[in-house]
């Protein structure tokens, strides 16, 4: 689907005179709002397990410090100055980070709550990201995407009625394009203040408010630490911050609970296995350099967290680099045993079983892991599989899609799109444009992609002196990436007039 300038004016107006101005319910100011209430929630609710996914999926090991959180939240959350369905997850990952979704979805890593020293500290930070739903700052995210980048807001629509629309969408970056950019500064000053004033009339000491940004703005001076990364980038840490907060406490003095013992007691698993997670990591960064060490250090970890699917899953993607794909296979499905919704799992497991040609079972995998989370890796095996069962069509669309996604499966992808889409339509890929010199009808040939072609068959259609249904063809027996070339077709129209149509009839690729 193609859009012109007036259909996206167009779209843009609508877009406008559907929304309107209202108050914003936590700081009482008037702005521009596109989206209800009900679009926010049902935003957030669309992309939450994309986004849990996406960024390590749910921590299961320890259930206890799991509700632990949610109890926490919900505390806060409670006397936030809008009725959200909120709900708060704990993610199985070292990189610290928290975020939310519209609609009141949020989530804190495994590897933030090791950071942190209170159930105060705790609660500054949900009520941190509790304000950034409340406030609707990932709906207006939304509307900057929707108004400043409208054409990315046309791929949208123009693929929702395909059904690879999700993975057209998530691969392309648009969402996380959305919400996981950096908040502004007005963004991150009200959830400074209204994340103590939440906190501080939920019970906590909003001193840890203080505290917790003077610990992240010390660990982000000098070099920056790469588990802490993602959480500066989103969040970027600044005496600034530092100082208002200290300057809010005289509003919301401190005094409540502080929750050091509580803290430490409901966090006593997860520190207790710090060496394990150590172990895993370990394993992790030697995975492509020294799989054999990368393999000591993840049976290391599982000796003493047996527990933590995640370590299971190193294991898989190790024996799978050595080649030992059975024993993959195995270690693939004590993960899926510890947690069965977690979408890597599956993807890996059934490439596998790809591997060791058990179709069926590969198929199975790779289609749970699509409906967890569509991956370009995913889809793009699932094409060949489905390219072995003669579904060609149905492959056309994965690769489509898988080709949207980007990196090296979508390269793949893209090549292995073309192989076949090129059958079908060369004049997409093989531009042609007739040439005529000295009585001759030539064709310039023109290749429209980084690949390169072989068996080129063009075709000339003319009508010489009114008369229709001259043609030839004319043949090049390969065209480089981006390449032109000039054939002859043979047909002679001498001094007499002429009109002449040309296209691609045939192209086979040369990769």
């Amino acid at each position: 689907m193609r859009f012109r300038g007036s259909f996206l004016a167009g779209l843009l107006l609508s877009v406008l005179l559907a929304g309107g101005c209202t108050v914003n319910p936590v700081t009482g100011e008037r702005e521009l709002s596109l989206m209800s209430t009900e679009e926010e929630i049902a935003t957030g609710e669309r992309y939450f397990l994309q986004f849990q996914q996406a960024s390590g999926g749910l921590y299961t090991a320890d259930p206890a410090l799991v509700g632990y959180v949610r109890r926490v939240g919900r505390r806060v959350a409670a006397v936030s100055d809008r009725d959200l369905p909120y709900e708060f997850v704990v993610l199985n990952s070292d990189v610290a980070n928290a975020w939310a979704l519209p609609g009141g979805k949020i989530a804190v890593t495994r590897g933030l709550l090791e950071t942190l020293d209170n159930e105060a500290e705790l609660a500054a930070l949900l009520g941190h990201e509790i304000v950034h739903a409340a406030a609707r700052h990932g709906a207006q995210r939304l509307q900057r995407a929707q108004l400043g980048q409208l054409a990315l807001f046309g791929v949208a629509v123009a693929t929702r009625e395909s059904a690879y629309s999700d993975l057209i969408g998530f691969g392309s970056g648009l969402a996380l394009r959305m919400f996981a950019q950096k908040y502004n500064r007005d963004e991150e000053r009200e959830s400074d203040y209204y994340g103590m004033k939440y906190m501080h009339a939920a019970g906590y000491d909003s001193s840890a408010a203080v505290t917790l940004h003077e610990k992240f703005l010390a660990l982000s001076k000098g070099r920056k630490p790469t588990w802490l990364q993602a959480l500066f980038e989103t969040h970027p840490p600044s005496a600034e911050r530092v100082e208002n907060n200290r300057a809010a406490l005289a509003k919301f003095p401190a005094g409540g609970t502080l929750g050091r013992a509580a803290y430490r007691e409901k966090t006593a698993y997860l520190r207790a296995r710090k060496d394990a997670y150590e172990d895993g990591r370990e394993a992790e960064d030697l995975l492509d350099s020294n799989p054999d060490a990368a393999l000591r250090a993840i049976d290391a970890a599982i000796a003493r967290e047996p527990r933590e699917a995640r370590f299971h899953g190193t294991r898989g993607r190790i024996l799978a680099r050595q080649g030992r794909h059975r024993e993959a296979v195995r270690a693939f499905g004590a993960a899926i045993r510890r947690d069965g919704n977690y979408y890597a799992y599956y993807l890996d497991r059934g490439l596998s079983h790809d591997w060791l040609d058990r179709r069926g079972r590969a198929l199975r995998d790779l289609e749970r892991s699509m409906d967890l989370l569509p991956t370009a890796e995913a889809a793009y095996a699932l094409g060949r599989i489905w390219i072995g069962d003669g579904k060609r069509q149905e492959a056309k669309g994965l690769f489509e899609a898988a080709a949207r996604g980007g990196g090296e499966a979508g390269r793949y992808a893209r090549q292995a799109y073309i192989r076949l889409d090129i059958a079908d339509a060369p004049e997409r890929y093989i531009a042609v444009e007739p040439v005529l010199s000295n009585g001759e009808v030539f064709v310039r040939v023109r290749n429209r992609t980084e690949f390169d072609f072989a068996d080129i068959v063009v075709r000339a259609d003319a009508t010489i002196d009114g008369q229709p249904g001259y043609w030839k063809t004319g043949r090049l027996a390969r065209l480089g990436a981006y390449g032109t070339d000039v054939v002859s077709t043979g047909l002679y129209f001498g001094d007499r007039g002429i009109r002449v149509a040309a296209r691609a009839v045939r192209a086979a690729p040369a990769f």
